[in-house]
């Protein structure tokens, strides 16, 4: 099973239409969302492409391959108005390989997890990563739409148990096999 992974869209449309188009070429089986879907939040300052309307318009037409988790900016009217459902906290994706569990990040992260020889896989940060931490993967796509730390917009590909991050521009920035 191949499966992209993008997070923190925080309302910004600018590269949803690349993304769809990478989901296509790469003939990806699900696109799982990471949460913040439509509220920039309030520590963000309002950036150009800011449209909750082409956001959800965007998971609307994903939504046959879409498994979206809730972040901490997604709030209960968001959920109501979408189409679509979205997790609450943390949900588990089991592939031929792996279990892959998925939340935001606010609550689960390498922090905060108590499941061994695990794969967990977030969001929240804005800064991607793949780390191994004794017998667990910590993988985070980074930010879609407001990347941290220098980096440009990003998301996952995980695929037969290799784990890549690309940017928009289609560079890998980290590249595992995690099993």
């Amino acid at each position: 099973m191949k499966i992209m992974f993008i997070s923190d869209i925080h309302g910004i449309k600018t590269n949803l239409e690349k993304i769809k188009k990478k989901f296509k070429e790469l003939k990806c089986d699900k696109l799982v969302v990471l949460g913040d879907l439509y509220y920039i939040g309030p520590r963000n300052k309002m950036v150009e492409g800011y449209d909750i309307a082409a956001v959800q318009n965007f998971l609307e037409s994903m939504k046959e391959n879409l498994i979206c988790i809730r972040g901490n900016c997604d709030s209960d009217v968001d959920i109501e108005v979408s189409n679509f459902p979205i997790i609450n906290e943390l949900s588990m994706i089991r592939t031929e390989e792996d279990d892959l569990y998925i939340t935001h990040g606010h609550i689960y992260n390498e922090s905060n997890w108590m499941k061994e020889n695990s794969i967990l896989i977030y969001g929240h940060f804005h800064i991607p990563f793949i780390k191994k931490i004794e017998t667990n993967y910590y993988i985070n796509p980074g930010s879609i739409s407001l990347p941290r730390d220098g980096y440009k917009p990003s998301y996952l590909i995980y695929d037969n148990g290799i784990a890549t991050i690309y940017d928009v521009e289609d560079n890998i920035l980290k590249e595992e096999k995690i099993r």
